[in-house]
C-alpha cells in the first residue's frame, strides 16, 4: 500500500512493530511456516544425530559447483563450498546424510606451506553446504585453500585478508558485478575478471533469476546438454531457489572469479522476485504465501554464498547489510535496499515524481538500517567511505522535457530517503563518498549533488554504477536514449550499455574507476576492453576522464 500522507515518526516505528508482530504470528501459527523457521545455528539435536555416510562412497565429484571465500577482515576469511555430485538434481546426489569436509589454507597454490587445516560437516539441512570461517590469520594477506572428502579435492582457491583497522594501507583495488542472467549470455566478463589484479569483488545484486529458465533456447548452448524440465518454471520453492543456484553456479567462468578473488555480495530483487519491497509481493498473493517463498530464497541464498553466520536467516528474516574496513584507506558500508523498503509509489515503473516521493514516512533502507549507515559514518575514520548497495542512488530524469519521469524503483523514489542520507554524510564530514550500484545492465558514472536539480550546487561524491555481466545481453555502446539521458543528467558523466564490470583502485591522493566491456556475450570467446577510465580526487569529489 503506497503512504499518501505524511505521517510522524511514532507511526512509521508502529507500522514497523505491526509488520514484525505479524510476522511473528505467522510464522507462529502456520505449520508450513514453521517448517521454515529454520535454526539460527547448526541443526538441532535431532537433525544433526543422523546418519553420517562414508566419503568413500561418494563415486562421483561432488566439487561441481566449486569454491568461494568471502567477507574478507584482518584475521579472517570464510571458505565456501557446496557437495554435489548430481547438481541438477533435488537431492544434489547424496543421501540426506552428513558428509566430513577436509579443508586446508596454505601460503601458496601448492600446499607446501600450510597455515591451518580443519574438518566441517556438510548438513543435509544445509544442502551439503560448507562455511568455514577461518579465524587467527595474518592480517592483509593473500591464501590459497582447498576442501577434500573421500577421495576427492576440490579445485584451489585463492582469498585474502584484510589489513589490520589501524593500518595506513595505501591501495586497494575492487571490482564492482552485477545482473547475471543465466539465458542471456555467456558468463565471459567473469572469466576476464578471474585474471584482473583485484583484492576483492563486490557483488551488488541479481544473482540469480527467478524467472523459468528456456531448457531448449537461449543464447546458451544446449544442443550438447538440454536441461532438466526442474528449470523451466519460475523459482517458488526451497528447492526450486537451490536448484537455480546449482544451475548458475555451474557455468565456469563464474566458477573461476569466485575461485580467484574474494566475493562480497548483496542482493537485490530476483534472487527473490522481481521488485518486491520488503513483505510485499511483485504479484498480488497472500502475504502468507510470499513469506514462504522470502523465507525460502533467503535461505538458499545463505546456503549458496560465502556469508557469515551473523547473516544466517531466521525464517523470512536475513541481516544483510554490514560494515567492512580496509585499514584506514577503506570502509565499505554493504546495504540491503529490499528488505525493508516502503512499497514503490504510484504503482513502480516510470513516472513523473508526485508528493508520495517526498514522503518522509516512506523509506528505502528502513528506519534500523539508515541510523547504522549514518551512525557509521559519524565514527568513521577512513579516508574513502564506499557504499555497496542495489539501485541508482543519483537523480536520472528520463525526459529532457519537464517534468521528466525518473524511475520509482530506485532512490528517486524514495527522495526523502535519499536527502536524509545525504544530510547525514555531510553532517558526519564524509568528504570522499562513493555509492557502488548495479541492477540497471548498463554503466553509469554519477556526480552526487547536493540539489541534483541544479548543476551548480556542491558535489558530495561519485556514484559508479556497473553494468551487467550477461543481463540484457549483447548491448550497444550507446543505447537509443543515451543522448536524452546525457542531457537531462547533467551529472551523469558516463552511460554504456555494453555488458562487463568495473574496478575501482582507491589510492591516497585519488580513485580510478575503468569501466570494462565486452562487445558480446550471446557467443563465448568475446576479448574485453576499457570503455572509458574516470578519477575522483581526494577531498575534491566528482568524476574528471583519467
Amino acid at each position: 500500500m503506497t503512504i499518501t500522507q505524511h505521517a510522524p515518526q511514532h507511526t512509521a516505528e508502529l507500522r514497523a512493530a505491526a509488520r514484525h508482530i505479524g510476522r511473528r504470528h505467522f510464522l507462529t501459527l502456520t505449520g508450513a511456516a514453521a517448517a521454515l523457521a529454520f535454526a539460527v545455528n547448526l541443526p538441532a539435536a535431532g537433525a544433526a544425530s543422523a546418519a553420517r555416510l562414508d566419503p568413500r562412497k561418494i563415486t562421483d565429484n561432488p566439487f561441481t559447483l566449486g569454491v568461494a571465500s568471502g567477507d574478507p577482515l584482518p584475521g579472517s576469511v570464510v571458505l565456501w563450498t557446496r557437495l554435489a555430485p548430481a547438481p541438477y538434481q533435488p537431492d544434489g546426489g547424496l543421501p540426506a546424510e552428513r558428509v566430513t569436509v577436509h579443508w586446508e589454507l596454505a601460503h601458496d597454490e601448492k600446499f607446501s606451506g600450510i597455515v591451518r587445516r580443519g574438518t566441517a560437516t556438510a548438513h543435509p539441512e544445509f544442502h551439503h553446504t560448507v562455511h568455514v570461517e577461518v579465524d587467527h590469520l595474518d592480517a592483509d594477506r593473500v591464501f590459497h585453500y582447498r576442501f577434500r572428502t573421500g577421495d576427492w579435492i576440490s579445485e584451489t582457491g585463492r582469498t585474502r585478508t584484510a589489513p589490520l583497522a589501524d593500518a595506513a594501507t595505501s591501495s586497494l583495488t575492487l571490482a564492482a558485478v552485477s545482473c547475471q542472467a543465466y539465458t542471456d549470455g555467456y558468463y565471459t566478463p567473469y572469466r576476464h575478471l578471474a585474471q584482473d589484479d583485484v583484492d576483492v569483488v563486490f557483488h551488488l545484486g541479481d544473482y540469480l533469476y527467478e524467472y523459468a529458465v528456456n531448457s531448449v533456447g537461449g543464447y546458451r548452448n544446449y544442443t550438447d546438454r538440454t536441461l532438466p524440465a526442474v528449470f523451466n518454471r519460475e523459482t517458488v520453492t526451497l528447492e526450486d531457489y537451490r536448484l537455480r543456484y546449482a544451475l548458475f553456479k555451474t557455468d565456469p567462468d563464474l566458477r573461476a572469479a569466485h575461485a580467484a578473488h574474494p566475493f562480497v555480495v548483496t542482493w537485490d530483487d530476483h534472487e527473490t522476485e522481481n521488485n518486491y519491497a520488503d513483505d510485499i509481493p511483485e504479484n498480488n498473493v497472500p502475504p502468507e504465501e510470499f513469506l514462504l517463498r522470502r523465507a525460502s530464497a533467503y535461505r538458499a541464498y545463505w546456503e549458496n554464498q560465502p556469508l557469515r553466520s551473523p547473516q544466517q536467516p531466521t525464517g523470512p528474516d536475513m541481516r544483510l547489510y554490514r560494515r567492512l574496513q580496509w585499514g584506514r584507506l577503506a570502509q565499505f558500508d554493504v546495504l540491503d535496499t529490499r528488505q525493508y523498503r516502503s512499497n514503490q509509489a504510484y504503482g513502480d515503473g516510470s513516472q513523473i515524481p508526485g508528493p508520495d516521493v517526498d514522503d518522509p514516512a516512506r523509506t528505502m533502507t528502513g528506519e534500523t538500517q539508515e541510523r547504522w549507515l549514518l551512525d557509521g559514518w559519524r565514527d568513521s575514520t577512513a579516508l574513502w567511505n564506499v557504499v555497496p548497495q542495489q539501485v541508482t542512488f543519483s537523480q536520472r530524469k528520463f525526459d529532457t522535457t519537464a517534468p521528466s519521469r525518473v524511475s520509482m524503483d530506485a532512490w528517486d523514489g524514495y527522495r526523502a530517503s535519499r536527502r536524509r542520507v545525504l544530510d547525514g554524510a555531510k553532517a558526519a564530514g564524509i568528504e570522499n563518498l562513493m555509492v557502488l550500484t548495479g541492477d540497471v545492465h548498463v554503466g553509469y558514472g554519477f556526480d552526487i549533488k547536493d540539489d541534483f536539480d541544479d548543476p551548480a550546487s556542491a558535489t558530495l561524491g561519485t556514484e559508479i554504477v556497473a553494468t551487467s555481466i550477461a543481463s540484457g545481453r549483447d548491448g550497444i555502446d550507446k543505447p537509443a536514449n543515451w543522448d536524452a539521458y546525457m542531457q537531462a543528467n547533467p551529472h551523469m558523466k558516463f552511460y554504456n550499455g555494453r555488458r562487463g564490470y568495473v574496478t575501482v583502485a582507491l589510492g591516497e591522493a585519488q580513485a580510478r574507476a575503468d569501466f570494462k566491456t565486452v562487445p558480446y556475450v550471446t557467443r563465448p570467446g568475446a576479448p574485453i576492453s576499457t570503455a572509458a577510465s574516470f578519477v575522483t580526487q581526494a577531498g575534491e569529489p566528482g568524476l574528471t576522464p583519467a
